[in-house]
């Protein structure tokens, strides 16, 4: 099993279940460096001291709050270790809501919260007594000298920890007065609801791809044997201009009764964009 990324407890009530905290998500898009175009020689970031122009070693940095401008209160990390109110190394669960009462605009970064020697039997309980409740507990932790808001769940027999954002970083949607006036016929709204009954489908992530990186990849790989790569698009060029929108969802509607149900044998996946090659220059 791969290394955790931190260990702990899991506290509920009386209860504490050793913890440890796995990555739930990985990047996988190409990396790309910056080089000078003159000689395709990568580019390196220095830490400048602004004041003398120097260089500065990661062991004479130090973090610094802007009170004013230009002037700074530098703490330390026994600062923040002081700040810590739990200073130990638990996810505190303080309350268990309804799956679905939270706005998923709160939701941020997933783990897999696993369990540690000796805390299996408990866990097990723990995730089982979350799956039949239809519960999410909602707790606090301290990692990287802050406290984070977080969420853990039962998925697929086993607890997810997300990190979630508290009440004062999520953003209230932008007033717009001709939307809140806006009033519809309800023959759109029922063309509207019957379109997206016609699309409906079962939640299946593996048949969404990221086509655009694979395209990239693709370009890449061209320019690595030396040839060029022309990509058509496919599809027709999106209109903001709807002149008839009913007309418009009856035709969309019409289309999507020729379309498979979820589950059958064929799925909507988008086609691979046709390339054209040519040796480079």
């Amino acid at each position: 099993m791969a290394r955790p990324i931190w260990r702990g407890s899991l506290s509920f009530g009386l209860v504490a279940i050793p913890v440890q905290l796995h990555t739930a998500v990985r990047e996988n898009r190409p990396k790309f460096r910056l080089l000078h175009a003159k000689d395709k020689s990568p580019i390196k970031y220095e830490r400048v001291c602004q004041r003398d122009g120097t260089p500065v070693a990661w062991e004479d940095l130090v973090k610094g709050f802007e009170y004013q401008k230009g002037r700074y209160v530098v703490l330390t990390k026994d600062d923040f270790k002081t700040a810590a109110v739990d200073k130990d190394r638990r996810v505190q669960v303080s309350d268990f809501v309804p799956a679905h009462s939270i706005d998923d605009r709160f939701f941020d970064q997933p783990y897999y919260l696993l369990p540690d020697k000796g805390g299996e039997h408990s866990y097990t309980v723990f995730h089982q007594a979350l799956k039949e409740t239809g519960r999410i507990g909602i707790g606090k932790v301290v990692m990287r000298e802050r406290q984070h808001l977080v969420a853990v769940e039962s998925i697929d027999d086993r607890l997810v920890l997300t990190m979630l954002r508290f009440a004062n970083e999520v953003v209230d949607a932008p007033k717009m007065a001709a939307v809140d006036r806006a009033k519809v016929p309800a023959k759109e709204i029922k063309l509207a609801t019957d379109l997206i009954e016609a699309l409906a489908a079962d939640w299946e992530p593996e048949q969404y791809k990221d086509d655009y990186q694979e395209n990239l990849q693709e370009v890449i790989n061209s320019k690595l044997k030396g040839e060029t790569i022309e990509l058509e698009a496919e599809g027709r060029p999106m209109r903001a201009d709807v002149i008839d929108l009913a007309e418009r969802l009856r035709a969309s509607l019409k289309a999507a009764e020729g379309r498979p149900k979820a589950g059958g044998a064929k799925k909507a996946v988008s086609k691979k964009a046709k390339a054209k090659r040519k040796k480079a220059a």
